[in-house]
């Protein structure tokens, strides 16, 4: 197994700024990609940001320009910087890991349990 700690999500008014974390640990034999995904009520899962290994990036366009993707790969830690946040971007972001399973070589993904964000207007 795999597992995602999050942290760093909570409430703020628009226009602020949260940094969310993960941390991911156990059966990892090789990391891919992680990232963020979020949720919002009513909505289907998309695609916030993700970073490679090589640190290759991608967003949604909606948070172009708002938001950064890093990560320690020493530590298969990912942050996602958010800042000039919208009510829009309210939601339960869900972090993902991609890559090789220890004792499988198989290649996996596993999600965090979620943490919310919730941006007041």
């Amino acid at each position: 197994q795999v597992q995602l700690v999050e942290s760093g999500g909570g409430l703020v008014q628009a226009g602020g700024s949260l940094r969310l974390s993960c941390v991911a640990s156990g059966s990892i034999f090789s990391t891919d990609v992680m990232g963020w995904y979020r949720q919002a009520p009513g909505k289907q899962r998309e695609l916030v940001a993700g970073i490679t290994i090589g640190g290759s990036t991608n967003f949604a366009d909606s948070v172009k320009g708002r938001f950064t993707i890093s990560r320690d790969n020493a530590k298969n830690t990912v942050f996602l910087q958010m800042n000039n946040l919208k009510p829009e971007d309210t939601a339960v972001y869900y972090c993902y890991w991609r890559g090789r399973h220890m004792a499988t070589m198989a290649l996996v993904t596993y999600w965090g349990q979620g943490t919310q964000v919730t941006v007041s207007s």
